[in-house]
């Protein structure tokens, strides 16, 4: 679903009065003209459109984010998808004051890069990577990987936000993400490494065992390039649950 098929957006424009909207057959804003809905929350519709247009014209995800109710973010997913950033992180424990990050791997327009510590993994290097992020797409990112990398670096990562976690819950699918990928029918190449594997690989590298790191990273990719098939799936059983046509 696109941001121009919503109504949601609109102070006093539940789920029930965009439902009653599309099932006249207006499901998008090119659609919709006085008089549909009446009164003043019919003005705050044209005034939401209106301004949609241009807001959407400049590419301002933070201007639909803060329109569109909590539960209802996924919506920004396929008009800003080519503005994602998928991505993903790993650390030597669960603990941010204590514990460090090894690697991050980050998924936008096609190219995926992975950051090491003590390697090219600083604040500056982060900065650049998510420079032109304007929404972020994670699994559990929002307790655990930003606050972390926000932690640790001197980075700002207040922006739109899609946790996947969050999202899938929506269409029932629980757990961790790969509980999650094996329920949607999404391999992997390594399915035997998991998040405690990677913080030994990471030990096994600061003790010099060959290949270790390369395993880490190989493993960390995986998991940011899979969030991008996963959306891909949420959003679009979502859209169908949802959306009246």
């Amino acid at each position: 679903m696109r941001v121009e098929n919503s109504f949601i957006g609109v102070d006093g424009v539940g789920e029930q009065t965009e439902r009653s909207i599309w099932e006249q057959g207006i499901t998008h804003w090119d659609e919709f003209e006085p008089g549909v809905v009446g009164g003043k929350r019919g003005d705050r519709i044209q005034r939401f459109i209106e301004e949609g247009r241009d807001h959407l014209d400049a590419a301002d995800v933070a201007y639909f984010d803060q329109q569109f109710p909590n539960s209802e973010q996924w919506r920004l997913y396929e008009t800003f998808r080519d503005r994602a950033c998928f991505f993903d992180i790993e650390t030597t424990g669960l603990d941010q004051q204590r514990n460090r990050v090894t690697t991050v791997s980050l998924h936008q327009d096609g190219e995926t890069e992975t950051l090491v510590a003590g390697d090219d993994l600083t604040a500056g290097n982060l900065r650049a990577a998510f420079a032109d992020a304007d929404l972020l797409v994670t699994f559990n990112g929002k307790r655990f990987d930003v606050p972390f990398l926000e932690a640790n670096f001197d980075v700002d990562l207040q922006r739109p936000h899609l946790d996947l976690l969050y999202t899938c819950k929506k269409i029932g699918l629980s757990g961790g993400l790969k509980q999650v990928e094996q329920d949607i029918g999404i391999e992997r190449d390594r399915p035997d490494i998991s998040g405690r594997d990677a913080v030994r690989l990471w030990r096994e590298h600061e003790s010099g065992r060959g290949g270790a790191l390369e395993t880490l990273v190989s493993y960390n990719r995986e998991d940011t390039v899979n969030l991008r098939t996963l959306a891909d799936e949420v959003t679009g059983s979502l859209h169908d649950d949802v959306f009246v046509r």
